[in-house]
């Protein structure tokens, strides 16, 4: 693999600890859910692009009540490794949230900024619930406090690639989450 690995530091969370706490996720999220959506009004799983797709993929396949997906594209890093702490939002949603239980799906909760503004956003949509859902906190960098009710794995202030995220485009391709080390 060596280019592909280039900058790959270690191991951070392996395939197999990700594939069980997204079951557990999975399993969480349809007990929370079950007696409110149905297959007329399922669970609006939204995907917040580009990298919570593969996590997301393997969420919704994890989740036994009725879904609806739907992908929402937004860019605060850039090419960059740390947020400039401005939303854009690239790709909108396909379909109206109103009256619909959404669960944002995020890849990390870093400063918070993304998510508070996702939040806000489903929430002026006239979305009946909205839920929060990521696979990865970093509260060492949080600015601005998130509620996440769904959560895979806290971390230290660490930059991780890998399952879906990356590094200036680089790296989502990786089975495991690793830490990323630039000019190694």
């Amino acid at each position: 693999m060596g280019e592909a690995l280039n900058g790959v530091g270690y191991v951070l969370l392996d395939r197999t600890k990700l594939e069980k706490r997204v079951r557990e996720l999975g399993w969480a999220i349809s007990e929370h859910y079950r007696s409110r959506v149905s297959p007329s009004s399922p669970l609006v799983v939204v995907s917040v692009l580009k990298g919570s797709f593969i996590f997301a993929a393997d969420l919704v396949r994890a989740l036994d009540i009725p879904v609806r997906i739907e992908f929402l594209g937004v860019r605060s890093y850039g090419d960059s490794t740390t947020s400039s702490g401005v939303v854009q939002v690239t790709q909108d949603l396909s379909h109206s949230v109103e009256e619909q239980d959404v669960l944002l799906v995020e890849d990390i909760v870093d400063t918070g900024l993304t998510s508070a503004f996702l939040l806000e956003q489903m929430q002026s949509r006239r979305a009946r619930t909205v839920g929060l859902c990521s696979l990865l906190n970093k509260p060492a960098r949080a600015v601005v406090p998130v509620q996440i009710d769904f959560l895979g794995f806290t971390i230290e202030d660490l930059f991780v690639v890998g399952y879906g995220l990356d590094a200036a485009q680089r790296f989502r391709n990786l089975p495991d989450l690793c830490v990323f080390q630039e000019d190694t």
